[in-house]
């Protein structure tokens, strides 16, 4: 009897936790249309309305719940309450100030060293022992100053004998020619044969060409001896290697070497980037790391990048006519490419985006938008921008709290001074 009581009353139970949980709703996670309301007979059969739930329905036992589906279920809480916000909150207040492009100078900075157009050695064009050293290194010399004199030798000896030499041969065409002359008036007269004419004239030709031989003799020797003269081809500076008084030089070896400073060059990189701008004929300025400032042009642009640096070799030759300006010397040089409309900026505006591009946020028509710039030019007036428009409403407050395609609620500074100044 007890069993069936016991029976009994968990039937019952049962019966009570069914009726329950086919009327009953189950809260999941209190997010989602009605709070994450939901009934517990569709959690049981996996969709909203299955059979059991029709029929519990029809048969007016199962509860009813009232949903709004005004939010997606599927949003996240951030998302919902973005949705949210935007509807029942006012507008990002920014500031904006408007920027007219304006002719900028290019001007591109590059860093190099100076270095001499030439480094030329002078040359014994003949060999002999070095018998006076006319310079010392440092001196300055000019085109034809004499820097070294080789032992002469016999070198003077074979110009007198070509002079000796061109003396009998001149006598020898003195007296061909006589010949030739009185055999033509002879032969005039009647007093000579017709045929003795080849005869004098062929001794005529020869005593010329002796004449000539003699002549390119005498030239030889003498071109010879003046080789014992060294002489400076360039001006410039003496530096070594120079040779000694005794040494003996070979044909071809340096007596002095001559480094060539005026002018003298600026050697720099210029960056792939300007390479479009870079010209021949470019006005520069050359600052040295010794305070001196010259100015310059573009003489000479490489083809071929530096593999290492991607960037150009140029050269910008500078007057040096004091020669006060050393090889080898540190400086930076300051190019003017040209002139661009551009837009000077506070470089407080300029911000980067999700992608890490650099550029500034401008409002257009009460919506946010990005637009990428390159800085041409930092000055401490601000940094010149390339890539706005002719006029731009820039954001110079509030940037960083507003994104790209967002609504703002925008003032611009200078037009709302403009307005009260009017009123």
């Amino acid at each position: 009897m007890r069993a069936l009581y016991s029976y009994g009353v968990a039937f019952l139970i049962l019966i009570l936790a069914g009726a329950w949980l086919s009327t009953g709703t189950l809260v999941m996670g209190g997010n989602g249309p009605g709070k994450g309301e939901r009934p517990i007979i569709s959690v049981i059969e996996g969709e909203e309305h299955g059979p059991i739930a029709t029929q519990l329905a029809d048969a007016g036992v199962l509860a009813s719940h009232d949903t709004e589906e005004a939010i997606d279920p599927h949003l996240t809480i951030a998302q919902r309450n973005e949705q949210t916000s935007g509807a029942n909150t006012a507008l990002q207040s920014v500031r904006t100030s408007t920027y007219s492009a304006q002719p900028m100078t290019i001007e591109v900075s590059l860093r190099g060293r100076t270095k001499a157009k030439a480094s030329v050695g002078a040359v014994a064009e003949t060999a002999g022992i070095v018998d006076v050293v006319h310079v010392t290194k440092g001196q300055k010399v000019a085109i034809g100053d004499l820097l070294c004199t080789l032992d002469q030798g016999t070198r003077a000896a074979a110009v007198a004998q070509a002079n000796a030499g061109l003396a009998q041969a001149n006598a020898g065409l003195v007296k061909a020619q006589s010949d030739y002359d009185t055999n033509a008036e002879l032969r005039a007269k009647g007093l000579a044969a017709p045929n003795t004419e080849q005869q004098f004239d062929v001794a005529l030709s020869s005593a010329k060409a002796n004449v000539t031989s003699a002549q390119a003799a005498l030239d030889n020797a003498q071109a010879e001896l003046d080789r014992t003269e060294i002489k400076a081809k360039v001006a410039g500076v003496v530096q070594d290697p120079l040779v000694t008084a005794g040494a003996m030089l070979a044909q071809g070896q340096p007596c002095a070497t001559i480094v060539q400073l005026d002018p003298i060059l600026f050697v720099g990189q210029v960056p792939e980037a300007r390479i479009g701008l870079a010209r021949l004929g470019l006005e520069a300025t050359i600052d040295t790391i010794t305070g001196q400032s010259v100015p310059g042009k573009v003489t000479y642009i490489s083809s071929t990048a530096d593999s290492a640096t991607r960037s150009f070799p140029v050269e910008i030759e500078v007057a040096n006519a004091n020669g006060a300006i050393r090889d080898g010397i540190s400086a930076t040089a300051k190019v003017v490419m040209g002139n661009a409309q551009a837009h000077l900026l506070p470089q407080s505006v300029l911000t980067l985006n999700d992608d890490g591009v650099l550029g500034v946020k401008t409002v257009v028509d009460g919506t946010v938008k990005f637009v990428p710039v390159t800085i041409a030019s930092d000055t401490r007036e601000g940094v010149w921008v390339l890539g706005l428009q002719p006029t731009a409403d820039v954001i110079t407050i509030g940037q960083e709290y507003v994104v790209d395609g967002q609504s703002v609620d925008a003032t611009n500074v200078a037009a709302q001074t403009s307005n009260t100044t009017a009123s």
